[in-house]
């Protein structure tokens, strides 16, 4: 089980190639972190395994690709603090999230 985001959550997000033939997927998850500059946009998720993704990737680079929960939840910024799920965070267009990082 993911302890960054709920089964409720988890259940709702498409598996992985679901939506790979949209143009304009939807971001279903904002995960960041609070002390660092990186962002993962959740838009697919292994109903598998539950922690490989596809989506979004802002870092020093912003690009699309495949990446692990289990990997993001080890992940600590320069304060110590893990990564966190945006709560207010909307399901988005990938077309309006490029728009703005």
């Amino acid at each position: 089980m993911n302890s960054l985001i709920p089964q409720s959550i988890l259940e709702n997000i498409p598996d992985l190639y679901e939506t790979e033939r949209s143009l304009n997927p939807i971001c279903q998850i904002k995960l960041f972190t609070p002390d660092a500059q990186w962002t993962w946009y959740i838009i697919e998720i292994s109903k598998e395994d539950k922690s490989t993704c596809y989506g979004y990737v802002v870092g020093f680079e912003s690009e699309l690709g495949y990446f692990s929960l289990k990997e993001i939840e080890s992940i600590k910024g320069a304060l110590g603090l893990g990564v966190e799920r945006d709560i207010s965070f909307k399901p988005t267009a990938l077309e309006i999230i490029r728009k703005f990082k």
